[in-house]
């Protein structure tokens, strides 16, 4: 279920973590750069807390936030967006790491960020606007290239994070594009918006260019130069550089000349076949590195070759003060890769392959993954994920994880049995039945010639796992599966652990609570000592469960206490897997009259259910059952009997948990028939919902968030009005924030 993550010491040391710090560095201006002095001071307005530099590529955006850093006499914060923070959980974790320095609380914030489907909007992103609003001096946060961020997810979440900027700071963000949920803010009047002619150069500003780099250019020329670019400032450096180079301004800039890749190719008309055979192949780089471009490029002297390329100002940009990492310009690094596509297109895979084979061996098997996927090697790519897929879904990027099984699952290969079985196990954990089923069946029912014994093993437990997770047989059957699934994973076997876990339910689900108690045991220690927090959360709480079970609170509260140790420390506030722990957790609290620890534990466990769902049945009927019998003992019917509801209709849909129903109607018998009666809480579809509150989204286009009609959002809407007790959705937010149903 889980592995545990890269040590972090290891991590440390990886060029991955290395380039997370880099993007929060301050990036350093340009001490040659033309200045945009006048612009910022118009944008440090005191309404504007929001300050939009909005232009396409080349128009000095990241040039003017470094200026402006340098000029800043707040407190500053840094933050480079790039394709691997297209997710909110990755995007929300670099701006709390990026707020480090301008709030105490920050720190203890960032590693909060981890979350799961609504939980990242729902809990994430208000904590970081809180933050924001705590902070003790003004500041000012820095966000480029935030285009890079393109998905809905990510633009809900920004939102959200925006609205706790507080009076006398400011958030500059810099992005090729507009942003639809800047509307909202511009109606308030609190953004101040750069836009492509803030940021074009005059003939003093192009002649400042020209000078840079010795080129000698006539006040016409220069004019018609400045004419012909419209003032765009790569263009105008380009035809410096190319000047520098031997061009003649006249031919550059004819009508029908004047293109970005005939600029570039005569910008570097001057530099050697071999310099531009290493700016060509080391464009299949996001980031670079003398020792990478070493392995890469096969060759020694990178380094050297950097520095020089950086001093002559060729579109390379320093991304740490030691200069020890760097990145092209995003459209010299587009022309670069046109040029290789177009030039040498047999070494774009030699060369991506290269670069995965050192990521992977310096530490950096995420970065890997995405050189391989580019180099067209899909099953090793696989392999790659087999192993990163649960230490990823449990930090909250389930976006990656659905973008990696979505490349391997078209790349019109055969997926091997372990992809399957980690995208059928993934799909399980986020409540997605149907995908869970498609997983499962893809990996068939015998083993076929070409599979390996070990992966014709791993196949046969992957299945009889899933089935037994998913309660897809009877409780006879699904017991032979379990212990089945035991026996092909041995003591050194990641997956003993679930495996165990898995055991115990089947014996629950056969009357067995002695067995299944053992079993727990075996499976809470095997689980612990391989750092597998799913599988270490559910047997904890399992052995709470039964504990209370029999009357023995301290033993409860102690397995109870394992299982919540593991869901804070590894921040999973919003998985489904915790909903148990939490559930049993309150139960303990309240025997123990501890009733402000219940109320905070029920409202997590009323938020983890929402994807707590008949995809995994056991989990979510037995927590749905300590949960009833929590409100049941605080005399909360409404939650009551939205909770038995909700238990019918996963009985309804999973015929094979007769042990669960006959527990179900033995505490129906025991509470009798009064609970129907009052407003119930939130459903889990209307607990999906209601982050979207928070947002300008319309009604509608809430709707298209949920692949929901607008009918159906709107009934939904109005029926958490009516449960919340207001008009509105500022105050369904107010209220909500209240009850503990978003932020903590």
């Amino acid at each position: 279920m889980s592995d545990s993550s890269t040590e972090s010491e290891s991590a440390e040391r990886a060029p991955g973590a290395r380039l997370l710090r880099t993007k929060t560095m301050v990036r350093m201006p340009q001490p040659d750069a033309v200045s945009r002095r006048a612009l910022i001071e118009r944008a440090r307005t005191p309404h504007a807390r929001i300050v939009a530099v909005t232009a396409p590529a080349g128009y000095g955006k990241s040039t003017m936030l470094a200026e402006w850093a340098a000029l800043e006499d707040r407190a500053v914060a840094w933050a480079t967006v790039d394709a691997l923070d297209d997710d909110p959980v990755a995007l929300m974790e670099l701006l709390a790491a990026a707020c480090h320095d301008i709030s105490p609380h920050a720190g203890a914030v960032a590693q909060q960020m981890g979350g799961s489907g609504a939980g990242v909007l729902g809990r994430s992103a208000p904590l970081l606007a809180a933050v924001l609003r705590q902070a003790p001096a003004p500041f000012v946060l820095f966000v480029d290239d935030v285009h890079t961020a393109a998905s809905p997810a990510c633009r809900d979440v920004l939102e959200v994070m925006l609205a706790g900027m507080p009076a006398g700071s400011q958030i500059v963000l810099a992005s090729r594009h507009e942003h639809d949920f800047l509307a909202r803010f511009r109606a308030a009047g609190t953004v101040f918006e750069v836009i492509p002619d803030d940021l074009r150069v005059d003939a003093d500003g192009a002649r400042t260019m020209f000078a840079r780099v010795d080129a000698v250019i006539s006040d016409d020329e220069l004019t018609a130069a400045v004419e012909r670019c419209e003032g765009w400032p790569a263009g105008l450096r380009l035809c410096a550089l190319a000047v520098d180079a031997g061009a003649d301004i006249a031919e550059l800039t004819r009508d029908g000349a004047f293109a970005a890749d005939y600029l570039y190719d005569e910008a570097l008309a001057g530099l050697s076949a071999d310099v531009r055979g290493f700016l060509r192949r080391t464009a299949v780089l996001d980031q670079l590195s003398g020792p990478l471009c070493d392995a890469v490029l096969q060759r020694d002297g990178s380094l050297a070759v950097l520095h020089e390329l950086e001093a002559r100002n060729i579109f390379v940009v320093a991304l740490d003060r030691r200069r020890r990492w760097f990145r092209y310009h995003d459209l010299f690094r587009a022309f670069l890769l046109a040029d290789l596509h177009r030039t040498e297109p047999t070494t774009v895979a030699p060369l991506h392959r290269r670069a995965a084979e050192w990521l992977e061996g310096n530490g950096s098997p995420e970065l890997a993954v995405e050189h391989r996927l580019a180099a067209g090697d899909l099953p090793q790519a696989g392999e790659l994920v087999v192993g990163l897929a649960m230490p990823v879904y449990q930090s909250g990027r389930v976006v990656v994880v659905d973008r990696w099984l979505s490349e391997l699952e078209a790349g019109g290969e055969p997926m091997s049995s372990r992809v399957l079985a980690i995208a059928g196990w993934i799909a399980m954990l986020r409540g997605n039945s149907a995908a869970a089923e498609k997983w499962t069946a893809a990996l068939g029912g015998e083993a076929s010639s070409s599979q390996s014994p070990g992966d014709a093993s791993a196949a046969r437990s992957a299945r009889a796992m899933i089935g037994v997770a998913m309660c897809a047989r009877d409780s006879a059957q699904l017991l032979e599966d379990a212990l089945l699934a035991v026996e092909l994973e041995t003591e050194h076997s990641r997956w003993r652990g679930p495996a165990l876990y898995l055991l115990g339910t089947a014996h629950v689900l056969n009357g067995d609570a002695a067995a299944s108690r053992d079993v727990f045991v075996a499976a809470s220690a095997h689980a612990h000592a391989a750092h597998n927090t799913v599988a270490a959360i559910l047997s904890d709480a399992e052995l709470a469960v039964l504990a209370l079970e029999n009357g023995s609170l301290e033993a409860a509260a102690a397995h109870a206490g394992d299982a919540m140790a593991v869901v804070d420390e590894s921040h999973l506030d919003g998985y489904p897997t915790i909903t148990l722990a939490l559930a049993v957790s309150a139960r303990v609290a309240l025997r123990r009259g501890d009733t402000e620890s219940m109320s905070r534990l029920l409202a997590r466990a009323m938020r983890a259910r929402i994807d707590c769902t008949h995809a995994m049945p056991f989990v979510a009927v037995r927590s749905r059952l300590q949960l009833a019998m929590a409100f049941a003992a605080t005399g909360d019917r409404a939650s009551l009997a939205q909770l038995l509801s909700e238990i019918d209709d996963i009985l309804g849909r999973r015929p094979h948990l007769a042990r669960l129903a006959e527990q179900t109607a033995e505490f129906r018998r025991i509470v009798g028939d009064e609970w129907a009666m009052g407003l119930r809480p939130l459903s889990p579809a209307e607990m999906r919902l209601l982050p979207y509150l928070q947002t300008h989204l319309t009604v509608a286009e809430i709707g298209s968030r949920l692949f929901i009609s607008r009918n159906t959002a709107s009934t939904e809407i109005g029926s958490i009005y009516r449960k919340l007790g207001v008009g509105s959705r500022s105050a369904a937010v107010g209220r909500a924030i209240e009850l503990g149903l978003l932020g903590e």
